[in-house]
């Protein structure tokens, strides 16, 4: 106890003694503060992360499958959604998930991809007048007249700016890109003779302007749409994160589609609104500069050039009203409202802030803000499993986005649409399907026959199947008792649907949600044992597994850390280890006279190896400490998300990060682990120092 009392007072007395010991020290604080900050920012950003795939669509677990040829991944992947094969009946699996302890709900799910075409702006003016000539052929009131004449004045202005564009495009070109049949049919509609004798057959002259105008106009959008079919009532329940934005959630029981709010501002606002709201944010948010920031002076250019999107929306009404607007806020007598539109976007630091109220306040009444309203019916078609298309009319309620990730692209690129509807898109027979198939097999009189019977049915002496028949002409109304396809599509938007029927039709897989999350491997395995025992093949994975690429990057982040820790810690051996034999070899008199009074080279080896572990100790409390300090620092101001990108693996705009004691604790087994390493060798070179060696180097 004496000698140990002895080796640590020598110890601390030699800590400062020398200049290389402070280096060695310098080194072990960086390295601890290293290990300490950057394993908090990691385990942090891991459970963020979490927190945001888990609140987000995958809960704890999922399931699927296990005859799926694909693995799972939700967020999709560069090869196009995963080949799963379908779980026939929900309630099955639903049963025996629920029978364990620590699965608190379980919510059915479905996820598949399509693209939808939005239509430019004349197709949506078209369809717009074509509603209410249908209206109108119902009977027709003095307001639906005005409006239809406002439409068609509307028209005819897109046709004449149509022309002035093409002009201008056939003023750079060497010759026309366009169809003789197109430049024929836009010279018909340009004519007073066109429009004269348009109401005597409006839905004609609305096809020739449909199939051969509207098609001239080049603003229309390719929009990728990623929806998850759900029962939408029990995940809203689940991942409280969900909020409804904008219009209102999907009725219980009912068809319909909520948006998510970051995908309906990136692909259906007016793009010149989209453009002004990203400068608006980047400059209050991030405070970037217009006169510093090529891609803010893009933007803006961008606006200024292509300014055919709101021309093309305003009819001769509102355009003088817009033209009004303008001269009154830029203090202007030009008349020519495409000159004056280019003079209102020429923005700057100093008038940006006026012009972007004033583009709302002003412009945006007089405008379509975003080309598909909430409360209308989007047409979806989407390829089956077997890949032939089919299509199916859905009503969009209102938009959503997740607390914390409004922000996020990863969060905001699935639509949540029903169950019963994303089955209909999937190629399975839905409850509306079955119903109709019955009554048409009724009114047929159509036969279930059994495989094994078919060859008597048709071909045996008493067969009912064969029947003699005569020509004529099939009445479908009376066959379908007079319902059209658009009302019975109307019937399936306004039908109620029970749980029982959202529960006994087929999914693609499942999110599982525990009581006690901390159990999830335990959950795993014995939910996997559960589902086989009930003859049900399913593929039980943790969120983790089911995120795919999106739950590597944590993994990619600890191994960038890691790395990083691996080679400051194989420099700071060398550097330990030259410093030490350098101070050894300075200490060669001490040591040999050490040796010369008794003390056995296991004393001076643990003179040595102490030495550096009290300096580790010290050093590495050190760097503990400043590094507790930084990581509280950074959970209470927080770090700030650079990108959008990165608001998911935050799960906000901001991380957090806090402090666990194995942050610490790791840091200090490896700065001690790395000092006791790389002091063995010249400890060991110590003890091979002898009295006549130390008497040598005093002559």
């Amino acid at each position: 106890m004496g000698q140990l009392k002895l080796l640590v007072q020598v110890a601390f007395r030699n800590l400062f003694a020398s200049w290389v010991n402070v280096i060695i020290g310098g080194i072990i604080l960086f390295g601890t503060v290293l290990v300490v900050v950057g394993g908090a920012v990691v385990d942090s950003l891991d459970e963020s992360m979490s927190r945001s795939i888990i609140g987000s669509v995958a809960g704890h677990l999922q399931v699927y499958s296990e005859k799926s040829k694909d693995s799972l991944a939700l967020y999709g992947n560069m090869g196009g959604e995963a080949d799963l094969r379908v779980i026939e009946r929900f309630s099955d699996i639903k049963k025996v998930l629920e029978q364990h302890p620590n699965v608190k709900t379980v919510v059915p799910m479905g996820t598949n991809s399509t693209m939808l075409m939005s239509g430019n702006t004349v197709d949506l003016t078209l369809a717009r007048l074509r509603d209410l000539y249908k209206q109108a052929a119902a009977g027709e009131t003095p307001e639906l007249r005005a409006q239809i004449d406002s439409l068609k004045s509307h028209v005819r202005q897109m046709i004449a700016l149509l022309e002035k564009d093409l002009e201008r495009r056939n003023a750079i070109a060497a010759e026309s890109a366009l169809d003789p049949a197109d430049l024929l049919a836009l010279e018909r509609a340009r004519t007073p003779e066109f429009w004269e004798g348009f109401e005597k057959d409006p839905l004609a002259s609305l096809e020739l302007l449909e199939n051969r105008i509207a098609p001239l106009v080049t603003d229309g959008d390719m929009v990728p749409l990623r929806y998850l079919g759900t029962d939408l009532v029990n995940f809203q329940k689940t991942f409280d994160r969900m909020r409804v934005v904008d219009g209102t959630a999907v009725p219980e029981g009912q068809r319909g589609l909520l948006l998510p709010k970051f995908s309906y501002e990136e692909f259906f606002k007016l793009k010149t609104a989209r453009r002004l709201d990203i400068i608006k944010e980047a400059r209050d948010i991030n405070h970037r500069k217009i006169a510093e920031d090529p891609d803010l002076q893009r933007r803006l250019k961008e606006n200024q050039t292509q300014t055919r999107e709101l021309l093309f929306q305003l009819d001769p009404l509102k355009t003088q009203q817009a033209i009004a607007r303008l001269q009154k806020a830029l203090g202007s007598n030009e008349a020519d409202l495409e000159k004056l539109l280019v003079a209102f976007f020429t923005m700057d630091d100093a008038n940006f802030d006026t012009r972007y109220q004033q583009f709302y306040a002003e412009l945006v009444p007089l405008l379509n803000l975003y080309r598909l309203r909430l409360g209308d019916e989007l047409s979806i078609t989407s390829f089956t499993r077997t890949g032939y298309a089919r299509s199916a009319n859905v009503k969009v309620y209102g938009t959503y986005e997740f607390t914390g990730m409004e922000k996020s692209q990863l969060a905001g690129s699935l639509s949540l649409m029903d169950l019963i509807t994303f089955r209909e898109l999937y190629g399975y027979m839905t409850v509306d399907q079955k119903d109709e198939l019955e009554k048409l097999q009724a009114a047929s009189g159509v036969t279930d026959v059994k495989r094994e019977d078919a060859e008597a049915a048709l071909f045996g002496e008493d067969s009912s199947l064969v029947a003699e028949t005569a020509s004529g002409a099939i009445d479908e109304d009376v066959q379908l008792e007079g319902s059209s396809l658009a009302r019975r599509q109307q019937e399936q938007l306004l039908r109620k649907y029970t749980q029982q029927d959202i529960d006994e039709g087929v999914v693609l897989h499942a999110a599982v949600m525990l009581k006690d999350p901390d159990s999830l491997e335990q959950t795993m395995v014995e939910l996997q044992e559960a589902s086989r025992k009930a003859g049900l093949p399913l593929k039980v994975v943790s969120w983790h597994q089911a995120s795919d690429l999106v739950g590597q990057i944590i993994l990619v982040a600890k191994l960038v850390l890691y790395a990083a820790v691996f080679i400051i810690f194989v420099v700071a051996v060398v550097i330990i280890n030259n410093a030490v034999m350098m101070a050894t070899l300075q200490r060669v008199r001490e040591i040999g006279t050490m040796r010369a009074i008794g003390a056995q080279r296991g004393f001076v080896l643990s003179l040595v190896l102490l030495e550096t572990t009290v300096l580790g100790l010290v050093f590495g409390a050190a760097g503990a400490l400043l590094g507790t300090l930084a990581v509280k620092g950074l959970g209470t101001a927080g770090i700030p998300a650079f990108h959008e990108s990165m608001y998911f693996f935050f799960s906000g705009p901001r991380l957090f990060p806090t402090l666990q004691p194995s942050n610490i604790i790791t840091a200090l087994v490896i700065v001690l682990g790395v000092s006791a390493f790389s002091t063995f060798y010249p400890a060991y070179l110590a003890t091979r120092v002898s009295p006549l060696q130390a008497m040598q180097t005093d002559e």
